[in-house]
């Protein structure tokens, strides 16, 4: 469907970079304020959704990741990834979003009032710009050798693969602790390396006990305090507290983590704090960065504490912004002392 932002010359009040869920809710909040705005992502319609693991149950429920005021009809207590992508998908076809996928951008040009976005397929332009592009993206690499062979991934979709496979869950957190119960419950023999001395106290109250158990009774290997110093083709080489271990291995999962793409934030003008996060410098009420004009959304704004900011939260970024673009007042919300219940 042909629209006036489609025009060669037709200037929008917004583009969004990043169609996630808080990058669809600053579209849709512009949209029912009378802005004409269009979003921008590299991947696939809410792409770190799509590369969660198969069946994976959101730790929110669904009236929690609701956007737009649209009802998330679910099957169970929480939604799963296959209902998530397709709620979103949802929204943004009864929104009428103006998407571009599969369209990387690789500059900003101008400033506030007359930005030029450049892309992989052209120039959009655009009186503001808004950075919703999450942390999904780039993995915390291990920094150790071997970890680029084919048998080694940071990201774990399902356990069919890895049947009757050696497995080394590396890490000890939420995405390691599914991956470990998934891939022991599908066949496979699972040793995890935990650098700390417990798992974390971040992993949900739902999974801590049965991972434990399945620890304490052997049926997952688990060895703490401990670090992988080499990956070799079919073994792993472990530093523990009682001596080096080198450990026959089939496939290694470094569920170590995710950061935002600061280099790439970096270039389209954002400044950071030096506070050990490198968060991004942004207006608590408004969210504008200290390049004008220029907002962020959602978990980038955490930057590399990416446990602050999520889908419950994240989504009042966009109603913040908007409103501020469209002249309205807006005050800032203490996050911060707010209870959510995706951080229990």
């Amino acid at each position: 469907m042909t629209t006036d932002s489609d025009a060669p010359d037709a200037v929008l009040d917004l583009v969004v970079i990043g169609a996630g869920p808080v990058g669809l809710a600053c579209a849709i909040e512009a949209r029912q304020a009378g802005l004409r705005a269009r979003v921008i992502d590299k991947g696939a319609l809410v792409n770190s959704i799509v590369g969660y693991p198969a069946r994976m149950e959101f730790f929110s429920t669904p009236d929690l990741i609701e956007i737009g005021g649209h009802p998330f009809p679910v099957q169970g207590y929480k939604p799963t990834r296959e209902e998530g992508v397709e709620y979103y998908r949802g929204v943004a076809a009864r929104e009428q979003v103006d998407l571009r996928l599969y369209e990387r951008v690789v500059a900003i040009h101008g400033a506030r009032g007359d930005f030029r976005v450049e892309t992989s397929r052209g120039l959009h332009r655009t009186r503001h710009v808004v950075v919703a592009t999450g942390f999904f993206d780039v993995p915390n690499r291990l920094g150790v050798p071997g970890e680029d062979l084919p048998h080694v991934t940071h990201y774990y979709r399902e356990p069919y693969p890895y049947v009757q496979q050696r497995v080394a869950v590396i890490g000890g957190r939420n995405s390691a602790a599914k991956a470990a119960l998934d891939c022991y419950r599908h066949g496979a023999q699972v040793t995890m390396i935990v650098r700390g001395p417990a798992l974390s106290e971040t992993v949900k109250y739902w999974i801590r006990p049965d991972l434990e158990n399945r620890i304490k009774e052997g049926s997952i290997r688990a060895y703490f305090d401990a670090t992988v110093t080499e990956i070799r083709e079919r073994s792993i080489l472990v530093q523990t507290p009682d001596g080096p271990l080198d450990l026959p291995n089939d496939w290694v999962l470094a569920m170590t983590g995710y950061q935002p793409d600061f280099a790439f934030l970096a270039s389209l003008g954002l400044t950071f704090a030096d506070d050990g996060f490198r968060t991004p410098i942004f207006d608590e009420t408004t969210f504008e960065s200290e390049r004008p004009g220029l907002f962020l959304a959602g978990t980038v704004c955490g930057g590399m504490k990416t446990n602050r900011w999520f889908i419950e939260n994240g989504r009042f970024h966009a109603q913040q912004i908007v409103k501020h673009l469209a002249g309205q007042r807006t005050e800032t919300i203490p996050f911060a002392s707010i209870h959510w219940k995706t951080e229990e």
